[in-house]
């Protein structure tokens, strides 16, 4: 097993999971959710997330998710499993995904051996991930593995993605920052979603959210203006490095060579999902 180059893992999640996180934008998942009666955007996002925990009720998710207002997970949860069973989300989650990667990859891609080259990868990294303490990842790894390459690059990206952000929830406790706390700080680095969207999707009031900035400046973290002080961008970095820390096992043994051939597919399909549209306008950003 070969010494892997400083966030050469961070680098490979970052291009694996944004292509896997296409979905939660993607018109197909709320056409295949309204097709089993989930009609609501914010329940269609809770229920695809949270399903593989199975009925579970809106403790559980707010719990998992960190960031999300429980008042908002309550009302979603656990009202929509009575709409639509988890087996019957996650049946309707995968379906999306399925119609999502052609549409923005493209056939070509889809039967490529380059894509069947990155799932073969992807999955191998999953097979040293853990699951103590990691609930999101835990629940997802009882699932089974499509059969077809591209889904199957999509549910190894679903692993090391919940698998290196249950992680990043440990960092975030240990770092003592409440859920809005971590939004604002992250969002104040730039390179987080935008407040107005955040607000809309995690169910917070502005209210809540000029509280928890007065919070972080009461820390010395924030400054008067919004933007991180020089111990706020040093806390940043520091829960970066400890998310890596705890998720570096599957980057490990997939070794450097695999790492870096893996990034370099990863970055190539999201390169062709972006310029077909994948992400809305003003995702990210301060705004």
């Amino acid at each position: 097993m070969s010494t892997l180059p400083p966030r050469a893992g961070r680098q490979c999640h970052n291009a694996v999971n944004l292509l896997h996180s296409t979905i939660y934008f993607s018109p197909d998942l709320g056409r295949e959710f309204g097709e089993i009666g989930i009609d609501d955007p914010t329940t269609v996002y809770i229920a695809a997330r949270a399903a593989a925990l199975g009925a579970v009720g809106p403790g559980t998710v707010t719990a998992a998710f960190y960031n999300f207002s429980h008042d908002l997970v309550a009302r979603h949860v656990p009202a929509v499993w009575s709409t639509a069973s988890p087996q019957a989300v996650l049946d309707a989650r995968l379906r999306a995904a399925d119609a999502t990667l052609r549409r923005l990859l493209g056939e070509e891609t889809i039967a490529s051996a380059e894509l069947a080259e990155a799932a073969g990868l992807a999955l191998r990294a999953t097979e040293a991930c853990t699951r103590h303490a990691r609930p999101l990842y835990a629940a997802h790894a009882d699932l089974p593995i499509p059969e077809e390459p591209h889904l199957a690059y999509w549910h190894a990206g679903t692993l090391l993605r919940e698998h290196r952000g249950d992680g990043h929830l440990a960092a975030l406790l240990r770092a003592d920052l409440d859920p809005l706390e971590a939004l604002v700080s992250h969002s104040a680095t730039g390179k987080g979603m935008n407040p107005h969207w955040l607000l809309t999707t995690r169910g917070w009031e502005q209210d809540d959210w000029a509280a928890a900035e007065e919070r972080l400046r009461g820390r010395g973290l924030l400054d008067g203006a919004g933007d991180l002080t020089e111990a706020g961008v040093t806390l940043r970095a520091e829960l970066e490095e400890a998310t890596d820390r705890m998720d570096r096992a599957p980057y490990q043994h997939l070794g450097a060579e695999g790492v870096a051939r893996l990034t370099e597919l990863g970055r190539g399909f999201l390169m062709t999902a972006a310029a077909a549209g994948a992400y809305p306008d003003g995702l990210t950003g301060r705004g």
